[in-house]
């Protein structure tokens, strides 16, 4: 076979996802970036910028996208640690991620200037500023692409430089990238990586929110996991019916399904991403993907069937 496209894996988030990229970054020939990268589709980060620096552009708009893409990739990405204690510099290795961050301004910025900083205390100009009060603030000046075809190939290479290093260093062709709202960003990427394979994990709508109310992160109530979920699920579904999947390297697959019959599963899946089939070390297990159909009572589940009423058969349950 020739060798695999780069993998997206996508999810409303405690649907698979994690489990689901963990295998796939056990086959001979896929990487998985073992964490959450969270640089292309979060808010400040590449798709945010592609958009402020095309078909938004302006120089307010553009700096703006800049400072905060900077303020993503210098300070908060690389401080932000998954429970094993990494970072994304960690596991796409440090040097690699400063020389990819650190080429990409050049590209990105038109010109640089010192702006005068306002005097300390506006009303009282005959205060003398303190011995650390800067006299300036650096301004930018952002690059329009009126081509935005010229804009994406650079925000590639930093896709290529990071995920392809270290799959590179992990002896294996290509990689998988996880984030659940991946769900929700697929146009931009595969205008991002053009031969991407998105792998889309379902799993019951009433098994989500149930998952969500355990989650120290997500809303506690069901009134609010429903209030998390449900635009989620609408954007998703609205998003679908205006597309045509038909030629886009998409996968979409059911935990359920993964889990009553893994062999076969994991047959067809690896055959869909272009790759021999492989026994993985994990696989996906029914008694861990039924194990929140009875955490609400009855009367509590009635009440999320009758919230998501058209999103379970639209999400392809009955």
């Amino acid at each position: 076979m020739s060798a695999p496209s780069p993998v997206f894996v996508a999810g409303t988030g405690r649907s698979g996802t994690s489990q689901l990229a963990d295998i796939l970054g056990e086959h001979p020939q896929i990487h998985r970036i073992p964490m959450e990268t969270r640089f292309i589709v979060d808010p400040g980060g590449l798709r945010d910028l592609a958009d402020a620096l095309t078909v938004r552009c302006d120089s307010i708009v553009g700096e703006d996208a800049l400072r905060r893409l900077s303020d993503l990739l210098t300070v908060r990405v690389p401080g932000r640690r998954d429970d094993r204690g990494r970072t994304v510099p960690e596991v796409v290795g440090e040097r690699r991620y400063r020389d990819a961050v650190g080429r990409l301004w050049p590209q990105l910025v038109a010109c640089a200037f010192d702006e005068s900083a306002p005097v300390v205390g506006a009303g009282h100009s005959d205060w003398p500023a303190g011995p650390f009060e800067p006299r300036s603030h650096r301004r930018v000046i952002p690059r329009y692409f009126s081509d935005r075809r010229e804009l994406l190939e650079i925000l590639r290479r930093v896709v290529d430089t990071m995920f392809g290093g270290a799959a590179a260093d992990a002896g294996k062709p290509t990689w998988c990238e996880k984030t659940p709202f991946n769900l929700l960003c697929m146009d931009f990427l595969w205008e991002l990586v053009p031969e991407a394979t998105i792998v889309h994990i379902k799993r019951h709508p009433v098994a989500v929110v149930a998952s969500h109310v355990d989650q120290p992160w997500a809303p506690p109530t069901v009134d609010g996991a429903l209030a998390w979920l449900r635009p989620v699920y609408e954007r998703w579904l609205a998003w679908k019916a205006t597309v045509d999947l038909t030629d886009r390297r998409y996968v979409e697959v059911r935990a359920e399904d993964l889990a009553a019959d893994w062999p076969e599963q994991r047959r067809a899946l690896f055959e869909l991403l272009g790759v021999d089939d492989f026994a993985t070390r994990s696989t996906f297990q029914s008694h861990r993907v039924e194990h929140r159909n009875d955490q609400f009572d009855p009367g509590t589940r009635d009440f999320v069937e009758r919230a998501l009423d058209g999103v379970i058969p639209a999400m392809g349950y009955a």
